[in-house]
């Protein structure tokens, strides 16, 4: 087939589906980033896509439908990283689990990590007006448990990872991040005995 003049006419490529969506939940994370969930609007979204804004209605109706995927994109990417992080350390004392987990948390507050970190702050948060969100909200306490239980016992993982993000988040909201001597102080007494406290009774 010719187009008038003689020229060829190229085949119109058809836009992948996929890609589009992830453009749209990339766009939606950065636009989080900037202008935090309050500044969230479809014509932002498709402004920092560089896609029409009928494009991003069409994949996504609500602005809850994007608060939605950008949460379970940030659920999923914490998930691998927790996977990759015991895969690279596969034994390690409580001591050692203090020392490099102070080291993952200090790395939050740098000035490169912190507005990925307020970002999935945000949306985690997002969850507590928004009950359609908890059980992605529970997919991602899920995770940080199970990936501490591979160093301790789950009580103890579970406590853990409370402190963990209770750290990350005064740290983040508060005017001054806690100090390395701060964080690791407190993660060396949920993993390791208090010798204030007089051992637990024995079993049986």
């Amino acid at each position: 087939m010719t187009e008038s003049g003689g020229r060829t006419a190229q085949p119109r490529r058809k836009r992948d589906p996929q890609r589009r969506i992830e453009e749209i939940v990339n766009a939606t994370e950065r636009v989080i980033t900037r202008r935090g969930i309050e500044g969230l609007t479809h014509r932002a979204v498709a402004q920092e896509a560089g896609v029409p804004l009928g494009a991003t209605t069409y994949h996504f109706a609500t602005r809850e439908d994007l608060i939605k995927a950008a949460l379970e994109r940030s659920v999923d990417r914490f998930g691998a990283y927790l996977d990759q992080w015991v895969a690279q350390r596969p034994h390690l004392s409580p001591e050692q689990f203090a020392v490099l987990l102070t080291d993952a948390l200090m790395g939050s507050f740098t000035t490169d990590s912190r507005g990925q970190n307020v970002m999935e702050f945000e949306l985690y948060l997002a969850a507590l007006r928004r009950p359609e969100l908890r059980s992605l909200a529970d997919r991602h306490t899920a995770n940080n448990i199970r990936a501490i239980s591979h160093y301790t016992d789950p009580v103890t993982a579970a406590a853990v990872a409370a402190a963990a993000q209770g750290i990350t988040l005064h740290g983040l909201a508060n005017s001054q991040p806690p100090t390395r001597d701060e964080v690791e102080a407190v993660l060396r007494r949920i993993l390791t005995p208090n010798p204030a406290l007089p051992p637990p009774p024995p079993q049986g």
